[in-house]
């Protein structure tokens, strides 16, 4: 074989491989979970259970709250009904378990983003749906205040959470010495509070808040007035799998994009046919551009998002607005707040 021939043969292997190894292309990407989750006809989605204003099931299996109501979200984007979603209560301890062995698509159960769950626990998370902080609810005649009339005191938290790491940091950097008593979940954490077992219970202030609003001795506690913890609660799924992470992302960040906008549940079909709409709420309500595609959704996702749950706005004010919940860092980023969602472009 001559040079010109040995030098033809060279650049068809080159060819060759780099056809190969290249770039996964769309119909790649339909083979993922969305693929999966569209094919099963519903949405698994893993939840609290007992948490009211984030995720609470009634004794008729009616499943409420701001958590779910981002479940049903997720569910009218992909089917264009709210109620093709499975809710699957999930405990504190089962959480990362569950999204490891693919029991649920993604976990919408007040979980805080941090470091060590991001890059060892084989998930990934989504943006933050709610800015929480780690507090604590003591009885009011006990009149504590402070970390510092906790010293010598029996303290009630969640084992295996954030919550409880915080509470060694707390107690460390204050100085004080108090008995720390884990229970398995919530509730069994609230009877030995009540039950006078400890003298505070510490957790994320929302949880605390929730409590307080349902419980019939709700009146006879109080909340300390400091944030001891930074607490994003946000969205998480199985890592490894970009476009359920891009879908995910985009139909929390179209919630508050829509609240930018005055988009709501009872006038986005309106708005979507006014020619005044700016730019940025035509692309996302499909009026204009093909932006749906990327995301393997039909061109109105957003408008049945918006239809089923409402905006964000919406979304905290039927759930935790009425139960008192302050919105606080919860605003919109032109409020005052920490919602901030990236140009729909």
């Amino acid at each position: 074989m001559n040079f010109r021939g040995a030098k033809f043969v060279l650049i068809t292997l080159v060819a060759v491989l780099a056809a190969s190894v290249a770039l996964p292309n769309v119909a790649d990407a339909q083979e993922g979970l969305l693929a999966r989750v569209k094919a099963r006809g519903n949405l698994i989605c893993g939840v609290n259970g007992g948490l009211a204003g984030f995720g609470l099931v009634a004794p008729d299996g009616t499943v409420t709250g701001f958590d779910a109501d981002f479940c049903r979200a997720i569910a009218a984007a992909i089917f264009g009904d709210p109620t093709k979603v499975e809710f699957k209560p999930i405990s504190a301890a089962d959480r990362f378990p569950a999204i490891q062995a693919e029991q649920i698509d993604v976990l919408i159960r007040n979980t805080t983003n941090t470091f060590e769950r991001d890059t060892r626990q084989g998930a990934d998370f989504g943006p933050t749906i709610f800015y929480d902080g780690q507090t604590f609810l003591v009885r009011r005649a006990d009149n504590l205040s402070t970390v510092k009339d906790l010293d010598g005191a029996t303290i009630c938290v969640i084992k295996g959470t954030t919550t409880e790491a915080n509470l060694s940091d707390i107690i460390a950097t204050s100085g004080i010495k108090a008995t720390v008593t884990p229970y398995d979940d919530v509730n069994l954490v609230f009877e030995a509070f009540i039950a006078g077992s400890c003298q505070a219970v510490t957790s994320d202030r929302s949880q605390l808040a929730s409590r307080q609003a349902t419980s019939p001795q709700g009146a006879e506690w109080v909340l300390f007035d400091e944030n001891f913890s930074k607490e994003p609660l946000a969205p998480v799924y199985k890592a490894g799998d970009a476009q359920w992470g891009d879908l995910v992302r985009w139909v929390t960040y179209a919630t508050i994009i829509a609240e930018e906008y005055g988009l709501t549940s009872e006038n986005v079909e309106m708005m979507a046919a006014d020619a005044k709409l700016p730019p940025e709420a035509k692309r996302l309500l499909g009026v204009e551009g093909e932006l749906h595609t990327f995301l393997g959704l039909e061109k109105d996702w957003a408008i049945n998002v918006i239809k089923a749950v409402g905006n964000y706005g919406e979304i905290y004010e039927r759930n935790l607005g009425a139960l008192g919940v302050a919105r606080g860092p919860n605003k919109l980023w032109t409020q005052g707040g920490l919602l901030y969602a990236p140009p729909y472009r």
